[in-house]
């Protein structure tokens, strides 16, 4: 079983789904509620955000407006930490590069799989990524149980023979939703040995790591139509829904709540970014796929849940 020098700590959702964060500690109960607003607000940004990134897929493609997110971000975390400041030296290059190729393949590859299958089932299929890295560092042969809900709701996505012709899903789409997932696992082990080396500048270096990929991919695609300041403007709101904002808003949250409150409530998203797919794009589920996204949506919450049974109590 793969090992993780981070913390020497059982290895949970938490760990998986976002940044590592400080040591927990207790806040005021009215403190710990603004903190579980800020989250909800965060995963309604980010699947607003995603969804009308969507929409803009007729003019710039899946690569046009993933370079927009990447490189808007950029430049707002450039902002925010200001990395010049540290000393860098080559030997950086190859973790940061690793960590921020990742990060840039893994949104490439989630936008391009939303152009054929439905926000809230790509969200639901990428989930597999932090779930296989949870359940894989976990010691608990019980874990497996959401290993095997996990893999019955993807199965329901299937298009088995008694599927309705007009709500089977594209089988590339759901090939690229699974391939993020598999990105999304990777950003999770080389993001936890850059952050244990490099803190907090490590999110703005990966993010010009990513950048410096998708960027010359979105403008071979997307080419002058990316300097339309109509679509300029578009870009600049997608990154600041999709990334600057639901950033700050968990970060806030991280400090103020358990860690497995923290992934229990981050294991809604399937369900939001359904629901957004709904009301921004007109998207609609059969009952099976709603189904398949309810399943991974309880494994991911009962691998949070465990972790956070099997979390030390001590201090």
């Amino acid at each position: 079983m793969r090992r993780y020098d981070a913390a020497k700590k059982p290895f949970d959702l938490t760990e998986c789904l976002c940044k590592p964060c400080p040591t927990e500690r207790k806040s005021p109960l009215n403190l710990r509620l603004w903190a579980m607003l800020a989250l909800m607000c965060s995963l309604v940004s980010l699947a607003v955000g995603t969804s009308f990134a969507k929409s803009l897929f007729p003019a710039l493609g899946a690569e046009g407006t993933t370079a927009y997110r990447l490189f808007f971000a950029m430049l707002m975390l450039m902002a925010v930490f200001r990395p010049w400041r540290r000393k860098w030296v080559w030997a950086d290059a190859l973790p940061l590069g690793l960590y921020g190729v990742t990060l840039g393949v893994m949104n490439l590859l989630f936008y391009s799989a939303i152009k054929t299958i439905p926000f809230g089932v790509a969200i639901a299929i990428e989930f597999t990524g932090p779930l296989a890295v949870a359940v894989w560092t976990s010691k608990k042969a019980s874990d497996w149980l959401w290993v095997v809900l996990a893999v019955l709701g993807l199965g329901l996505l299937l298009p088995w023979p008694w599927t309705q012709q007009t709500t089977a899903l594209d089988p590339q789409g759901m090939a690229l939703a699974l391939a993020a997932g598999i990105c999304w696992a990777l950003y999770i082990v080389f993001g936890q040995r850059v952050a244990l080396r490099y803190g907090g500048m490590a999110t703005p270096m990966g993010m010009l790591a990513a950048a410096l990929v998708v960027v010359p991919i979105g403008v071979g695609h997307a080419g002058s139509a990316l300097l339309n300041p109509q679509w300029l403007v578009a870009g600049l709101a997608v990154a600041l829904l999709s990334s600057a904002i639901p950033y700050a808003l968990e970060m806030f949250a991280l400090n103020h709540l358990p860690k497995n409150t923290f992934s229990i409530l981050l294991s809604l998203e399937p369900a939001v970014g359904a629901l957004a797919g709904w009301l921004v794009l007109a998207e609609h589920l059969s009952l099976l796929q709603g189904l398949a996204i309810a399943l991974v949506m309880v494994a991911s919450m009962g691998t949070a849940w465990s972790a956070g049974r099997s979390a030390p109590t001590s201090a």
